[in-house]
C-alpha cells in the first residue's frame, strides 16, 4: 500500500513545475507530460548488407494516368525473417519486423511508410525482402490511403496482442488452479501457455514491440523454426489426448514421449544449423503437423462414436487448424493475407479447448474427491452420517451455541433388545429394522444431516436450538416414530421400540464428551426403567442414578 502510494505521488512531485507553467500559460487546468526532443527518429537505413539478402523485389506501377498526388500508404504483412524495404524516388525505408523503432509509428503490424507522389508521376514503389523460409509464406502488400491502411494495420495488431494476452490469462487462471488443487497438470499447462507466448510473440513481431525484449534480431528464422518446433512438440500429443487417443490407446505413451523429447531436441539444435537447411526443415515440421491433425481427427471421431463425450473438446480444438489445411491446400487468399493472425487465432483456440479439458478433469477430481469424503461419512446400510462425521457435526454445533448463546440437546438413541430381533428373526430383518428406523428418523428431524449412527443399534439426535423442554418434546416424537417401524415392517411378533437419553448443553464450561456421557447414561436409565421411553439425564441425577467417570 505504501509502494503505491508513493508510486501515485512521485509523478505528481516530478511534474508539479511543468504543470504550473503549462496552467500558466494556457490560462486553464492541462496536464503537459513529457518535453521537447531533439532524437532523431530512430529508422534504420537500408546498407549494401540489408540489400544484398533482398532476393524478392515488387515494383508498384503507378495507375494509367501516372499518381494522383495524393499520400499513398504502403504497409507490408507477413515478413517473418529479415528487413523489408520501401522505396519511392530517394526515399527509403528499411525496417523490421522483430525491432519496432526502425519502423514508422503509423504502422505496427507491418512495416509501412506514406509517400506523396507528385501528380501525373509514374515512378513505382519498390518493395524488398528476404526469400521466405517456406514456399506459400509469402508477403501481402496493401496500397491505399493512408487512412484505411493505418486502421486495418491497427486491426491486425488488435488482434495479434488480444491473442497472447489470453493466452496470459489462460497461464493465470491456471495457476490459481495449482494453487487450489496442488495438481502438477496445472503447472504443465502454465508452461505450455508460456511457450505459446514467445511463438506468438515471435510470429507476430511483439518480440520488438515496443522495444525488442528478446533477442531475435537477424536470427528470426532461427527462432521461429526453433518455437514452432517445440509447440508442435506439446500440440500434438496434447491433441491427440483431447481426442481421448490416451485413454482408447495408453500403449501410445511411449510414442508421444519419442515425439515429444524428439522435437524438443530438434528445437534445441536449431540456432546452430545453417540457414539452408531451416526451410528443409520447416517443411517437415509442417508435414507432420497435418499428419499429426489426421490422427487426432480419426481418434476423435472413433471416441465420438464410442460415445466419448471428452473427444469432442479435441474435435473442436482441431477445427480451426483443418480450416487453415484446407484454405492452405486450396490456396486461398484470406489465408495469405492473414496468415498469421489465423495462426495465433488457432492456437489461442486450441489453448481454451485444452482449458476447457483442464476444468472437466478439475471438475472430476472434485466429485472423486466429494464421492469419498460421503464414503468416508456415510454409513454404507442406513445412508446416514457415521459416527466421525457426526462427532465432527456435534462440534461444529457446540462451538455455534456457545458463541451465539443458544441451547443445544442431544438424545443417544439405542434399540431396544436389538440382539434378540437378530437371534430370533436374523439378521435380514434385522437390517431392515436398522433401514426403518433410519428413515422415520430422518422424516422426524428438520435437517437429515442431525440424525447419526453411532454404530450398531445406536443413533444420535442432534437438536440445535432446542431448550429442555423442546427437546423432551421432539424425542417423544422420534420414539413415536420408531415404534411405528413395527407396523411399517409387519413382521409376526416383531416389536420395535428404542430407549432414548437427553442431555442439554450446560453453561458451566461444558464439552463434547461430558455432553455426549451424559445422554448415554440417561439411555442406560431409561432402559433399566423399563424400556421405550424418553429420560432425561438431569432427571437421571435428581433420582440419584450416578453417572459414570
Amino acid at each position: 500500500m505504501l509502494l503505491a502510494l508513493l508510486w501515485l505521488w512521485l509523478p505528481h512531485a516530478a511534474l508539479g513545475a511543468t504543470l504550473d507553467a503549462a496552467t500558466a500559460r494556457a490560462g486553464t487546468d492541462v496536464l503537459l507530460l513529457g518535453a521537447a526532443t531533439a532524437e532523431r527518429t530512430p529508422q534504420r537505413a537500408c546498407t549494401a548488407e540489408v540489400l544484398a539478402r533482398h532476393q524478392q523485389i515488387l515494383h508498384v506501377p503507378a495507375p494509367a494516368g501516372g499518381w494522383s498526388g495524393e499520400p499513398q500508404a504502403v504497409d507490408v504483412f507477413g515478413v517473418l525473417a529479415g528487413e523489408v524495404r520501401i522505396s519511392h524516388g530517394d526515399r527509403q525505408i528499411c525496417g523490421s519486423m522483430h525491432d519496432a523503432r526502425t519502423r514508422d509509428s503509423r504502422f505496427r503490424a507491418g512495416v509501412g511508410m506514406v509517400v506523396v507522389p507528385k501528380a501525373g508521376d509514374h515512378e513505382p514503389i519498390v518493395v524488398s525482402w528476404a526469400a521466405p523460409i517456406k514456399p506459400r509464406w509469402i508477403p501481402t502488400v496493401q496500397l491505399g490511403g493512408p487512412s484505411p491502411v493505418q486502421q486495418d494495420d491497427t486491426a491486425r495488431l488488435l488482434v495479434r496482442a488480444a491473442c497472447v494476452a489470453v493466452v496470459i490469462a489462460l497461464a493465470l487462471s491456471a495457476l490459481m488452479g495449482y494453487v487450489t488443487t496442488k495438481d502438477r497438470s496445472f503447472l504443465l499447462y502454465v508452461a505450455i501457455c508460456l511457450l505459446f507466448v514467445l511463438w506468438q510473440a515471435v510470429l507476430g513481431g511483439l518480440s520488438g514491440y515496443p522495444e525488442p525484449w528478446l533477442p531475435v534480431h537477424n536470427r528470426a528464422s532461427w527462432w521461429l523454426v526453433s518455437l514452432s518446433a517445440f509447440t508442435e512438440a506439446v500440440l500434438l500429443p496434447v491433441l491427440w489426448r483431447l481426442c481421448g487417443g490416451d485413454r482408447r490407446w495408453p500403449r501410445s505413451r511411449p510414442v508421444q514421449h519419442v515425439l515429444l523429447w524428439g522435437m524438443f531436441g530438434i528445437g534445441l539444435v536449431v540456432p546452430w544449423l545453417h540457414f539452408a537447411v531451416l526451410p528443409w526443415l520447416a517443411a517437415g515440421l509442417e508435414h507432420l503437423f497435418v499428419l499429426g491433425c489426421v490422427v487426432c481427427l480419426a481418434a476423435g471421431g472413433w471416441g465420438v462414436l464410442q460415445r466419448d463425450r471428452y473427444a469432442l473438446a479435441g474435435l473442436s480444438a482441431l477445427v480451426p487448424w483443418w480450416g487453415m489445411i484446407i484454405a492452405d491446400a486450396l490456396h486461398a487468399q484470406w489465408l495469405v493475407a492473414y496468415r498469421i493472425e489465423t495462426l495465433q487465432l488457432s492456437a489461442t483456440w486450441f489453448l481454451m479447448m485444452s482449458a476447457y479439458a483442464l476444468n472437466l478433469r478439475l471438475g472430476r477430481l472434485r466429485r472423486q474427491r466429494d464421492e469419498m469424503r460421503q464414503l468416508a461419512d456415510t454409513d454404507a446400510l442406513t445412508g446416514l452420517p457415521n459416527r466421525r462425521a457426526g462427532l465432527r457435526l456435534l462440534a461444529e454445533y457446540l462451538d455455534r451455541a456457545r458463541q451465539e448463546d443458544q441451547p443445544l440437546a442431544i438424545g443417544f438413541l439405542d434399540i431396544d433388545l436389538f440382539k434378540d430381533i437378530n437371534d430370533q428373526f436374523g439378521h435380514e430383518v434385522g437390517d431392515q429394522v436398522l433401514v426403518a428406523v433410519a428413515r422415520n428418523l430422518r422424516d422426524s428431524v428438520r435437517n437429515r444431516e442431525d440424525v447419526i449412527r453411532m454404530g450398531g443399534e445406536e443413533f444420535l439426535v442432534l437438536l440445535p436450538g432446542a431448550n429442555r423442554a423442546t427437546a423432551l418434546a421432539r424425542l417423544e416424537s422420534v420414539r413415536r416414530q420408531v415404534q411405528a417401524v413395527t407396523a411399517i415392517l409387519a413382521v409376526p411378533g416383531l416389536e420395535v421400540s428404542a430407549s432414548i437419553g437427553l442431555a442439554v448443553l450446560r453453561g458451566d464450561g461444558d464439552d463434547l464428551a461430558s455432553l455426549l456421557r451424559r445422554a448415554d447414561h440417561a439411555m442406560y436409565c431409561a432402559k433399566r426403567a423399563g424400556r421405550n421411553q424418553v429420560y432425561d439425564a438431569e432427571q437421571a441425577m435428581a433420582a440419584g442414578d450416578r453417572q459414570p467417570a
